[in-house]
């Protein structure tokens, strides 16, 4: 294949051009998705673009969870892989890390231990002990404020000030918490993790079929992390291949030409405008989802918005969202959330914006359009804004690929535990 003057020599762009050498070598008689599997595992994921930090950026299990939070914000990462530090030299990978912790997993935690509390009695003193060291924010997402008993022992509106991950790093409570005290809630501890020979094909299939976040690739012979994929890692690079032939015939299909939104509308979890923020946390929490929609009241399923659960973060941190985050709506969450961005000029992407398309859009719209918010989730909606489904980058893949009877073998075994929302 001739490569043109000026194609774009990004090291993702580079890896669309060898797909398309591969699919122009493919047998005839193969169909489009028979195609891009031999294309992708004849790819090892060793080729896959590095992480943007020279080197992946990982977290001690004696660190308190203060320092791990600091750790993911001055690196602006979502989440790092967690090495135990009491494992001996001659241990195995999967015995040096301990899994992956992530920041929005650390104030889940403690949701968590408000519910290991026995009784109303215990949850509230939890909370208070949380007040005194960490101040009101914290307590709150602690205790999710649900209980007027609590509320009304906390009148008027508490008085906040300083900076919350000075708080954190400052407070007795995550002093004494190491993140290996908390190392049973992380996802897959241990981890599932790939070699560097193993395929792109592999990769793709854990990412979309198997529900991963993210797939760690170590090196067995250095015993670490040399990279990590993630899914933003792989919109990207599908976004740098939306124009090559072996693409063109998804890319250029509308969405329900090609069989999406795989999730209809009345499967979706959402929460209406009126209901308490922390109503919406909660619910991610229980059901093991990444974000909500927000709709209007009364019915009717119209969006208004989206809630992520990174979006917890600003419960904790922006003085106009916390003053009032015993009573705040998600409505009035999502506008304040713009609000303190915009003031704070904390980027482009507001994590709250509603981001949708049409049935009618291109797969290649999609893809440029997540690719540039950095986003794993679009919703589909009507002319009015009604929700009509939900894709994400796992509804995406199985469209391009599929996995071949018998072809994961027995690549699970000994990694344990599984995830729960897995189909393994």
């Amino acid at each position: 294949m001739v490569v043109e003057e000026g194609t774009p020599k990004s090291p993702e762009a580079k890896l669309g051009l060898e797909v398309e050498d591969l699919w122009d070598v493919q047998e005839p008689q193969l169909s489009p998705t028979e195609k891009l599997n031999a294309c992708f595992e004849s790819i090892p994921v060793s080729q896959f673009p590095q992480t943007s930090s020279s080197e992946v950026i990982e977290i001690r299990s004696d660190a308190s969870l203060g320092e791990a939070v600091r750790l993911l914000s001055q690196n602006k990462l979502l989440s790092a892989p967690v090495v135990d530090v009491d494992a001996p030299e001659d241990s195995s990978w999967i015995d040096r890390y301990l899994g992956i912790v992530e920041f929005a997993g650390i104030v889940v935690w403690i949701l968590h231990q408000s519910e290991k509390k026995d009784g109303l009695d215990a949850a509230e003193v939890f909370a208070r002990a949380l007040q005194e060291s960490t101040g009101p924010a914290v307590a709150a997402a602690a205790s999710g404020m649900s209980s007027p008993r609590y509320r009304s022992s906390q009148p008027g509106s508490p008085k906040t000030a300083g900076n919350f991950f000075e708080l954190l790093t400052s407070s007795d409570f995550y002093k004494n918490t190491k993140v290996k005290d908390i190392s049973g809630t992380f996802r897959w501890a241990p981890f599932l993790a790939l070699q560097p020979s193993n395929s792109f094909l592999t990769m793709l299939l854990l990412l979309s079929k198997y529900r991963m976040k993210s797939v760690p690739v170590v090196d067995l012979g250095d015993k670490k992390i040399e990279n990590i994929i993630t899914q933003s890692a792989v919109f990207h690079m599908l976004e740098e291949c939306v124009d090559l032939q072996w693409f063109k015939s998804w890319g250029s299909k509308k969405l329900h030409e090609i069989g999406l939104p795989l999730m209809k509308s009345n499967r979706i979890i959402k929460v209406e405008e009126d209901e308490p923020v922390l109503q919406a946390f909660k619910i991610m929490q229980e059901k093991g989802v990444g974000g909500v929609p927000v709709v209007a009241s009364g019915g009717g399923n119209k969006a208004v918005g989206n809630i992520s659960i990174r979006d917890i973060q600003f419960l904790l941190i922006a003085p106009e969202i916390y003053k009032d985050y015993r009573s705040i709506t998600a409505k009035n969450f999502i506008t304040a959330v713009k609000s303190y961005l915009e003031k704070n000029q904390k980027g482009s992407a507001l994590m709250s914006e509603m981001v949708s398309c049409r049935k009618d859009d291109t797969l290649k719209d999609v893809i440029l359009k997540l690719d540039s918010l950095k986003i794993h989730r679009i919703y589909v909606v009507d002319n009015e804004g009604k929700l009509e489904g939900l894709i994400t980058l796992r509804d995406i893949i199985s469209r391009l690929v599929h996995e071949p009877r018998g072809y994961f073998g027995d690549f699970f075994d000994g990694i344990l535990p599984i995830p729960q929302n897995s189909r393994v």
